[in-house]
């Protein structure tokens, strides 16, 4: 292994919104040297926000990457990070960010604790087997508890977190924080902007609790060495620093442990201690599992290792457009090396690539390198086509890597131009967006001729019309949201469909027997089953039946919209020797769709959304009332640094302008978050109302 990747780290900066993030990451510029000045949020000044909406805004709304350099123990490591956006409408930003790094820092406020959109990220990182550390930021806000955040962990996200510091002080009086494994105290000097730290003994009245939890630790540690477990038996002072370390190490990698570490962003308290974390206990990566593909001629499966010498490969998990260089492929390099103007294979598309530049990131600057190894994370420039989640490859050695699988849009708006000359320059810049954004995307309503745009929520639709009307000069008309409901199939029918086509000469020729009904449990999309004896149909046209399916399932009979799931078993059929080929058997599987989904029991699904309010205990009558006239479903209602907590299940379509109703309801005190949690079925005296709103879907 060498020593470039033994000092590589990519991780990613997540939480939920408003916990800190971004400013975590500026005083990480700024104690490495990247940044000369602090940069803040609210000011709209920090250098990861560099887009107009998020610096207005206050808030992360696409992923920035950021390089930068931290010298520990006497060694220079290089850590490549990225940091993501903590609202749900931008999930896509931690979804696409998580696949392809190595290690994550989760953040929490010390007030808030875990909340909903950090129990979201933390099952993205899971399902993604990404090691990560903690970091309890904001500890000098009123009502912050370390220790009540450490058993929100245990209770809401099933972690093994283990304190590896002790806060000296909470809310204003918070100084510093001792360290467990040195057992020094580390305090920060506020004139010097946070870098400048004393080291000291631990002050008096913590030393029976950091005894506790040291103790603690220790053996923790011990435990997992029968070598430093004699020792700890021994005398438990006698384990080194650096022994604690390496075993702490070996134990978040294998996400057995999450460590946990403290302090105030904002403050310029606890970053430092923060960044010798990330190099002591995150991953490199080559202490990452090697990852595994497809050749696509062979199918059989490849292992390419985080090395150098091997074959080339990469995913591209961003498309971004910069004014000056143009598109730009964020990709993370897993073996080999690429080289400025080398030509790659993209195995998704099938075609050779010329890749003219390399960039280093920096937040909205590039710097050009000459070559890219295996384990780092770059831009690339000069490509015809790269989509999100493609793999490029040496052409000698080809392999497709897994892809990233992405939530479906869920609200949609009609838009328009607002003068007939834009009408080109309209769609070119909306499909420009639908290439950097996979949960965005736009279609041609065919009844009405309108464009229709579709996206995670309104925030994410109003961010993306902003960027219409900023960055590509165009004024449009928007109509009112909608829901992006689904259908569903809830009957089982046996049907056949025979196609006949004869226009002189060859004709076409197909005939099936299938069943169709609703989906196995936990099954999205097409379930095929071919249950075809005999021959009856060739085995050469079956895919053609299961394509004509999955394309016919883009388009229900009720409203137009795609089905969520749906069977098939494809009982029998038969096929003519001359006239039947696979486009007859594809074309014969939509019209049976069609034909057998109006002679069966069809119903729509509405997205609903999981919510929680916060308010003042006062207000708790009024929210639940308002909610139970919105057709919600009240979970349960807890308490939370004096304030109450409101935990429901709530249709989309009711919701609308909820947050100004919200602060109505509580003078302005309460506020709420909400984030997708399933589909359900619209009761059936609402169907007719929904389809006959839909027919008169205008922009307004």
């Amino acid at each position: 292994m060498s020593v470039r990747l033994q000092h590589t780290r990519n991780i990613g900066i997540m939480a939920h919104i408003d916990a800190g993030k971004t400013t975590t990451t500026e005083r990480i510029l700024y104690y490495t040297g990247n940044s000369y000045k602090l940069g803040e949020v609210h000011e709209g000044t920090a250098t990861m926000d560099f887009m107009v909406q998020e610096q207005e805004r206050g808030i992360t709304i696409s992923s920035a990457a950021t390089t930068v350099y931290w010298d520990f123990s006497g060694e220079k490591y290089k850590i490549n990070i990225i940091d993501t956006p903590g609202h749900v409408d931008f999930t896509v930003e931690v979804e696409r960010s998580l696949r392809v790094l190595d290690g994550a820092v989760a953040l929490f406020c010390a007030v808030g604790g875990v909340e909903p959109q950090s129990e979201t990220v933390w099952k993205q990182a899971d399902k993604y087997n990404v090691p990560r550390i903690s970091f309890v930021n904001k500890m000098d806000r009123a009502g912050a508890d370390f220790f009540a955040v450490l058993a929100q962990m245990k209770d809401k996200l099933g972690a093994n977190p283990i304190p590896l510091q002790i806060p000296v002080g909470e809310e204003e009086e918070f100084a510093g924080v001792v360290d467990l494994i040195t057992n020094k105290a580390i305090i920060w000097d506020n004139d010097s902007l946070g870098a400048v730290y004393t080291v000291t003994e631990v002050p008096e009245d913590l030393k029976e609790m950091v005894e506790e939890y040291r103790l603690k630790l220790i053996e923790g540690v011990a435990e997992e060495d029968e070598a430093l477990f004699e020792k700890f038996m021994a005398d438990h002072n006698s384990i080194t620093p650096a022994e604690m370390r390496a075993i702490i190490r070996k134990a978040t990698i294998e996400r057995r442990i999450t460590p946990v570490l403290c302090g105030a962003s904002f403050r310029n308290k606890g970053v430092q201690p923060l960044l010798d974390a990330i190099v002591s206990y995150l991953p490199n990566p080559s202490d990452i599992e090697a990852i595994t593909g497809i050749n696509p001629y062979t199918e059989k499966e490849e292992i390419r290792h985080a090395n150098e010498n091997e074959p080339f490969s990469a995913l591209a998990f961003k498309i971004a457009t910069d004014p000056f260089v143009g598109h730009l492929a964020f990709i993370k390099v897993y073996s080999g090396t690429l080289n400025s103007g080398s030509y790659v294979l993209n195995t998704t598309t099938g075609k050779k690539e010329r890749i003219a530049r390399i960039m280093q990131i920096h937040a909205n600057k590039q710097t050009q390198i000459e070559k890219v190894e295996a384990g780092d994370i770059v831009a690339v420039v000069g490509f015809k086509e790269i989509n999100t989640g493609d793999t490029l490859c040496d052409e000698k050695h080809p392999i497709v890597l897994s892809s990233i699988q992405f939530p479906e849009p869920v609200i949609s708006v009609a838009v328009e131009p607002k003068t007939q000359d834009d009408v080109e320059k309209l769609e070119q810049a909306l499909i420009k967006l639908a290439e950097e954004d996979p949960t965005f995307n736009m279609r041609v309503d065919q009844e009405t001729g309108q464009t229709i745009i579709s996206g995670m929520g309104e925030l994410h639709l109003d961010i993306i019309t902003d960027r219409l009307k900023r960055e590509f000069r165009i004024e449009i008309n928007k109509g009112n949201p909608q829901v992006a409901y689904k259908e569903a199939f809830v009957s089982t029918i046996q049907h056949r469909e025979v196609y006949k086509k004869q226009t002189g000469g060859k004709g076409r020729f197909a005939d099936i027997l299938f069943e169709m009904g609703p989906a196995d449990e936990d099954v999205r999309g097409l379930q095929f089953i071919n249950e075809v004896k005999g021959g009856n149909i060739p085995k050469e046209y079956i895919p053609a039946i299961e394509k004509g399916f999955r394309i016919a399932m883009q388009n229900g009979v009720l409203a137009g919209f795609s089905l969520e799931s749906l069977k098939v078993r494809l009982l029998d059929g038969s096929y003519h020797s001359v006239d039947s080929d696979a486009l007859a058997f594809e074309i014969c599987a939509k019209v049976a769709f069609r034909e057998a989904a109006r002679s069966g029991k069809n119903v729509l699904l509405e997205p609903i959304m999981r919510l929680e309010v916060n308010c003042p205990d006062e207000y708790v009558g009024e929210i639940t009332s308002d909610l139970n006239k919105r057709r919600a479903s009240v979970d349960g209602i807890d308490t939370k640094n004096r304030y109450q907590v409101v935990k429901a299940h709530v249709p989309l379509s009711e919701m609308f302008g909820y947050v100004t109703v919200l602060r109505t309801i509580t003078s302005g005190r309460g506020n709420s978050s909400m984030e997708f949690s399933h589909y359900a079925q619209l009761p059936d005296n609402m169907t007719d109302d929904v389809i006959y709103k839909l027919k008169g879907y205008l922009v307004k």
